[in-house]
């Protein structure tokens, strides 16, 4: 390209000393926003580049722009559910570049968390439901699973739910989490888990733990389809724990001997890189059947029985070791509930207690407190799974 060649140089500016445009690369929307990542020019000009520009523009010519001193610039302020593309220009003291090409289009979406499977009116159900986190209401009617589902989890990327359970059914199933309707064949889970724990960042998801009270982990590859692949060892033999994530690391707390016994052991893995777990610390007490969520940097373990159930939500901070700490308190006692979170936000659905509930409850994940109402699951519905599209991992 010739500088200027966009006619976005401006008089008094010198177009032979500006940059060179980045080359635009992938436009990932969130709530309200887009991140766009580039690469920079090789061709900086007569100067230093000081800083890029990015700017989201409607099917309609509507435009807003945001800047960044690097790599990946983020633009606030769009409208969810609105179609745009995105261009980068670079900036030095002699001006700005011209405009790259234009990316991909996308679509910003508030933040949305799926319940699916687990027990209603004494059955197995198979019927997905979703939320919108950053607001309140009940949740509404997604599709169905191919299979009834209990007694697992889901994880899940921006743009894909993976549902997995081992048994009789061994069977990995998928959804758009943007769009609604049935899931669709993913894969097996090849050790036959069930009852495990699962978390994930944009790329893979990781299943530890099994009612067959195994330490393995497996994970897939989220974007593709295939069965799961070895990934290593928990530090301790297992199952009913949870899992939450950071973008980088995951972590397993709790969990039962599949008798009398709980644990309170806490273990992280490294995400992108197969191999054991490590010690992380404890949870405040030895505790099956929780539910755990997080945002990029703190993780929350919620509900869950002791001995009889309990409101307790602990946290932790993903990035260090440690023992968990006391966040707040449920809205009631639960255990055999599930899950889904925001950047800024835990929600909390279904569960048991005497009998099952519908209860949806929510807590701000920053600051600690106790959990507020949020609406209402479709049904009474204990041992649900869950997942969501701005999970912690995914920041």
């Amino acid at each position: 390209m010739s500088r200027g060649d966009s006619g976005f140089i401006r008089p008094g500016y010198d177009g032979l000393e500006v940059p060179d445009a980045p080359t635009v690369g992938t436009a990932t929307a969130g709530d309200e926003e887009v991140s766009v990542t580039f690469t920079a020019p090789s061709d900086e000009g007569g100067s230093a580049v000081t800083s890029y520009g990015v700017v989201a523009v409607d099917g309609s010519g509507n435009s807003i722009a945001g800047t960044g001193s690097s790599s990946p610039v983020t633009v606030t302020g769009l409208t969810n559910g609105t179609s745009y593309t995105a261009k980068v220009w670079a900036i030095n003291a002699f001006g700005p570049s011209g405009y790259s090409a234009a990316s991909g289009s996308f679509s910003p979406a508030a933040p949305r968390g799926l319940f699916a499977g687990g027990y209603a009116a004494g059955s197995a159900t198979n019927v997905i439901q979703y939320i919108a986190i950053s607001s309140t209401g009940n949740a509404t009617d997604f599709g169905d699973l191919r299979d009834p589902f209990v007694d697992t989890q889901g994880c899940s990327s921006s743009t894909r739910g993976i549902f997995a359970k081992g048994g009789w059914t061994n069977s990995i199933q998928y959804v758009t989490i943007a769009t609604t309707g049935n899931a669709t064949t993913f894969g097996a889970l090849t050790s036959n888990q069930s009852s495990f724990g699962a978390c994930s960042n944009g790329t893979r998801g990781v299943f530890g733990g099994s009612d067959s009270i195994t330490n393995v982990m497996e994970y897939i590859t989220v974007a593709s389809t295939g069965n799961s692949t070895d990934f290593g060892d928990l530090t301790q033999a297992r199952d009913s724990l949870q899992a939450c994530a950071s973008p980088t690391r995951g972590v397993f707390g709790g969990g039962n001997n599949g008798s009398s016994t709980n644990y309170n052991r806490l273990d992280y893995i490294t995400i992108a890189s197969a191999g054991d777990a490590i010690d992380f610390g404890d949870l405040p007490s030895a505790t099956r059947n929780l539910a755990s969520c997080s945002s990029s940097v703190r993780g929350l373990f919620a509900g869950g029985q002791i001995s009889v159930a309990t409101n307790v939500i602990s946290y932790i901070t993903i990035a260090s070791t440690g023992n968990a700490t006391d966040f707040g308190d449920m809205t009631a006692a639960l255990y055999e509930l599930a899950a889904a979170s925001s950047e800024t936000r835990g929600v909390f659905g279904g569960g048991y207690s005497g009998s099952a509930v519908n209860v949806i409850q929510y807590v701000t994940i920053a600051s600690a407190g106790n959990a507020t109402d949020f609406g209402d699951l479709l049904a009474n519905t204990e041992r649900l799974l869950s997942c969501s599209s701005a999970h912690g991992g995914l920041s």
